[in-house]
């Protein structure tokens, strides 16, 4: 009977997180089509509302169609408290879980992530501090921008 259950469920929930994915896709698209100042400015108004309100349920969604159920304990610090989260060790794919229920911060992330298909849209529209690692000044411009980012008071999300 489990076999049974697995050679249903794993393609239901294969479907379901394609669709899901797709569907996270096409937010980040709208959210970054014909966007001002891409990359340099930060995203405001209903751009930013859709990133929070739909990528955030999306992941949600998803993770629950894994099978994982996150609950909260406490309250997640704002803005104001805290510009940056610090999620350690970062290493894994449980990181979007800490996104998603954090308001979709802006991300540390290699550079190369950005050009991946699918993943590098939805990606782009967390306006990542980007990473190259093949800059020598990488780490520096990378602490620099955070930096920046922490000290806007509330224009930019909260990094992690």
């Amino acid at each position: 009977q489990t076999v049974l259950q697995g050679i249903i469920l794993l393609p239901l929930r294969a479907i379901c997180i394609a669709f899901i994915l797709l569907l996270a896709w096409l937010s980040a698209s709208i959210a970054t089509s014909c966007q001002p100042g891409r990359g340099i400015l930060p995203l405001t108004g209903w751009r930013r509302r859709m990133i929070q309100t739909t990528l955030s349920g999306l992941t949600r969604t998803a993770y629950f169609v894994m099978g994982f159920q996150v609950k909260v304990k406490g309250k997640v610090a704002s803005l104001s408290e805290a510009p940056i989260f610090v999620a350690a060790p970062h290493s894994s794919f449980f990181d979007a879980i800490i996104c998603a229920l954090t308001g979709m911060p802006s991300i540390v992330s290699r550079a190369e992530n950005l050009s991946t298909p699918v993943f590098g849209t939805i990606l782009s529209c967390l306006q990542p501090v980007a990473v190259s690692r093949q800059d020598p000044d990488s780490r520096k411009n990378t602490v620099a921008e955070i930096t920046r980012r922490a000290l806007s008071r509330g224009q930019w999300p909260q990094v992690i």
